[in-house]
């Protein structure tokens, strides 16, 4: 194979492997929620109901097939677009989500804005004064905010801001975001709590990319010539050093996915997440397996996105 192919070959067969793993992720949701306790008929009608009634219902909504002859069918409609149709609200699961979607969306890119510019800067200027009092501060931090869990994060949030100072609402849902200070508001601690890990695993991956780029011999021979640091690493090391940073923000904005679920269920925001959870509660099947199939394509795309950009940014693939 020609050495120009190589990397579109690798980039082929990731893409490929990304696929295969998407389905065996869809088989492992859908089965996973098989296994949640309780009958969606009897909790659909209520305890009330006559056997009969609730044979009659687990009919009529296909729960008597086969199970893999359902999972079948549900992966066909997903690769059509058709995601089902809620137990619940007899209403189709893809207009259930559509609107939860672009909250969720909303509130994911405000975090990006917010933490990639903040990381990068902080993860440059740590890399560029290695050693200094500020890298000592900025890698104590980051340690530090990595170490406490999302959770601890955004209960922290709400106690400082909307406890103790009462700058902030508590909660997102029902805020009125008629101005532009409302919606600030509204916004401010969610994409706090979810900015906070995502920032700590980007400076520290983005630092190490620097450095690793700062050590190399060209760079180090600009130094010999003359070079100030700041153009050692604003012009020799940073052009060469895009890759890995790259994938070290594709990486880190993987954590969204996770981060995303504890973070709009405790601020009660109206995102998918908060969407899944209720319907866990009421058995909606369709509802939580489409849900729990978006956060996987997510975090799947970025992870995919973070192996190819690794891929096509190596000097020894070119």
């Amino acid at each position: 194979m020609p050495q120009s192919l190589q990397p579109w070959f690798l980039v082929i067969q990731r893409l490929g492997i990304a696929l295969l793993t998407l389905v065996i992720v869809s088989f492992a949701v859908f089965f996973a929620t098989e296994l949640l306790p309780g009958d969606v008929a009897e909790i659909l009608l209520g305890q009330a109901a006559t056997p009969e009634a609730v044979a009659g219902l687990r009919e009529a909504m296909g729960l008597n097939e086969p199970a893999i002859s359902r999972f079948v069918g549900w992966l066909l409609g997903l690769a059509q677009g058709d995601l089902g149709t809620s137990y619940v609200n007899n209403m189709d699961v893809a207009e259930l989500i559509s609107g939860r979607l672009s909250n969720s969306l909303k509130l994911a890119g405000l975090t990006t804005l917010v933490s990639v510019p903040i990381a990068l800067s902080l993860g440059i200027g740590a890399a560029m004064w290695r050693g200094s009092l500020f890298d000592r501060i900025v890698t104590v931090l980051t340690i530090s905010v990595i170490s406490v869990p999302e959770f601890m994060v955004a209960t922290l949030a709400v106690l400082i801001f909307a406890v103790w100072l009462d700058w902030l609402p508590a909660l997102s849902y029902g805020v009125d975001v008629s101005s532009l200070s409302a919606m600030l508001k509204a916004y401010a601690m969610p994409v706090i709590a979810l900015s906070f890990v995502i920032s700590a695993q980007m400076i520290r991956m983005t630092r190490a990319a620097v450095i690793e780029t700062i050590n190399t011999p060209y760079v180090e021979m600009a130094l010999l010539k003359g070079a100030s640091r700041k153009r050692m690493v604003l012009g020799h090391a940073l052009p060469n050093a895009l890759g890995p940073i790259a994938n070290a923000v594709a990486l880190s904005l993987s954590y969204l996915v996770g981060g995303v679920i504890i973070v709009e269920t405790i601020f009660s925001y109206p995102g998918v997440a908060k969407l899944m959870v209720d319907a866990v509660s009421t058995r909606d099947l369709p509802l939580i397996q489409s849900c729990a199939m978006i956060f996987c394509v997510s975090y799947l795309s970025l992870i995919t996105l973070a192996d190819v950009i690794a891929l096509l940014s190596n000097p020894r693939l070119r």
